[in-house]
């Protein structure tokens, strides 16, 4: 009985809290910048697949490689950020009672600096001075417009990270020897990792500057690309982790059940917060001038990432079989017709689920030595890329939005957009696997990446790859109708839908569940640990690059 009325008095609590109009209007903003990115960065990758694959060529006022600069800066940088501050402020204020009137402050400020460093990233890009593709590699040089740019998205996604912990700590000062509810934790662990992935990137950026503006004659190369990479690695594995809070807490509840293990769950946070910013080298692992050792210890510490993934795909299926037995289904197999296929908060990011598999296998290929000398430069690179983000990620956060939107637009999801939720991820899943499956398998052929169609003197080899392009061709135009039907959704969901009451869904704990350990508590501990491991991985080798620096590079203009 009394587990009951703590229970009641839980879920009675959660609903008055829902979200208050001040905290409503930060998500709503960040969300609004988020699917406009997706709209013009969608359009812009559809022309980059149709120049792939031969079907269209550019005007002479617009190169293939500024299509490819602006489609990563949109999709990876401003879709996501944007995206999951929305997201994790929305459940944060749910959460822990609304955000505190200074956090606001600071979650607008970083707002405001943002937009100002994404004007100042795409006037270069527009000019045609920043055709540096999403990497920004050294010793391609942009404007220096666009690099600073560059600082004011950091300073903003940093300030959005103060934000998170401030509130938090106030939380928790306020309910001393409590946990910090679920999903407010997962807040904790993405901004944690995105705080410090910030700092090589940052640094990275710093010694552009210079160089750009021709005070310094020479870069180093290995040492940026280093840098780039211990955030990039990292970046992608924020994203999942982004991804994953939903899995864990949300899905649980919108199929009927109850979450997994609460011990488990924020330790496999604390696994990935621990373990993500090593593993940067495996994707230098071709490059020359580093140890094998150091790349052997990024290896380990990236396929170290699977064993929280084995965990999150057994709890996630545990439940999803718990769950569905409870209503009723039996079988083997059977017991998955009890599942809500026709809701599209549950076929998204399920689907995205099961995209993980072969995207996380790709992931493997690509940190063996042998095998990543074959793939590395070529297309299937793109693919793995665009099934990690573009199906396990994207689909997931498009599944969010279908709860998310309506609750702090204070409107609900109507059958109607249910339904054109459903057609929107069926386009999106076929569209998706065509695309991506074309690329892996053109990659296997030897098609290189970061590269415009070209027949190289009508060579036999490169007019073979020409039928598997016209394949990504048809996914990359799904995918824009795909992306047309997915911002109509969210738009119309923000604005137009009926008014009423929607729920933040959040999966309570199984009955009579095992008290979680408070030591999951101490983000103190956790936070040197990861210093340690990093410093284990990139002080010998940043070491060594510094002192055998080789001159160093000019700036180049290659296109």
């Amino acid at each position: 009985m009394a587990t009951i009325t703590a229970k009641t008095i839980r879920e009675t609590t959660n609903k008055a809290l829902g979200i208050s109009p001040e905290d409503a209007k930060i998500s709503k903003t960040y969300l609004t910048v988020a699917f406009s990115a997706l709209l013009l960065g969608g359009f812009l990758g559809l022309l980059q697949g149709l120049n792939r694959a031969g079907l269209l060529e550019m005007p002479s006022w617009l190169n293939y490689y500024q299509v490819l600069t602006a489609h990563g800066v949109l999709l990876i940088l401003v879709l996501t950020a944007f995206f999951i501050i929305g997201y994790f402020y929305a459940g944060m204020s749910h959460t822990l009672g609304g955000l505190l009137p200074k956090v606001r402050k600071i979650v607008w400020t970083g707002f405001a600096s943002k937009m100002i460093g994404i004007v100042l990233v795409v006037i270069p890009i527009l000019m045609n001075e920043a055709s540096v593709m999403y990497t920004f590699y050294p010793p391609m040089a942009a404007h220096p417009m666009f690099y600073f740019g560059l600082v004011f998205v950091a300073l903003g996604i940093w300030l959005a990270c103060v934000g998170c912990f401030i509130n938090v700590a106030n939380w928790r000062k306020n309910h001393k020897g409590q946990h910090v509810p679920i999903f407010a934790y997962f807040a904790t662990g993405v901004f944690v990792l995105l705080f410090f992935a910030l700092i090589p990137v940052a640094i990275e950026v710093f010694m552009i500057i210079p160089w750009v503006l021709g005070w310094v004659d020479g870069i180093n190369v290995m040492v940026s690309r280093t840098l780039f990479w211990a955030f990039g690695h990292t970046l992608v594995n924020i994203w999942y982790l982004s991804a994953t809070s939903a899995w864990y807490v949300v899905v649980p509840k919108i199929i009927g059940g109850r979450r997994w293990s609460d011990t488990l769950t924020r330790v496999v946070i604390i696994a990935l917060v621990v373990m993500n910013i090593t593993g940067g080298f495996h994707h230098q692992i071709i490059d020359p001038g580093i140890d094998e050792g150091i790349k052997y210890m990024h290896v380990f510490m990236s396929l170290v990432i699977g064993f929280p993934s084995l965990m999150t795909a057994y709890a996630m299926f545990a439940v999803f079989e718990r769950t569905a037995r409870m209503k009723g289904g039996k079988g083997l197999l059977g017991w998955y017709k009890k599942l809500p296929w026709g809701d599209v908060r549950f076929l998204a990011p399920f689907i995205a689920m099961v995209a993980f598999i072969p995207a996380g296998a790709g992931g493997i290929v690509q940190s063996t030595n042998q095998l990543d000398q074959v793939v590395h430069n070529t297309m299937w690179i793109v693919g793995h890329f665009h099934l990690t983000l573009g199906m396990s990620v994207v689909m997931t956060f498009f599944g969010i939005t279908y709860w998310l939107v309506p609750f702090i637009s204070g409107r609900v999801l109507t059958p109607q957009m249910n339904k054109l939720g459903i057609i929107q991820t069926i386009i999106w899943t076929i569209g998706m696997t065509l695309m991506a499956g074309a690329m892996h398998w053109v990659g296997l052929l030897g098609s290189p990446r970061r590269t415009s169609y070209s027949t190289y003197f009508d060579n036999a080899t490169a007019l073979s790859w020409d039928p598997y392009l016209f394949f990504l061709a048809i996914g990359g135009t799904l995918l824009i109708i795909g992306v047309i039907l997915q911002v109509y959704a969210v738009f119309n969901m923000m604005f137009f839908a009926p008014k009423g009451e929607t729920e933040f869904p959040l999966a309570e704990e199984e009955e009579g569940a095992a008290k979680t350990p408070y030591w999951t508590e101490r983000w103190g501990l956790w936070i040197v640990v990861m210093l340690i491991v990093v410093s284990m991985a990139y002080v010998i080798p940043l070491t060594e690059f510094i002192v055998n620096a080789p001159p160093g590079s000019p700036p180049l203009k290659t296109w």
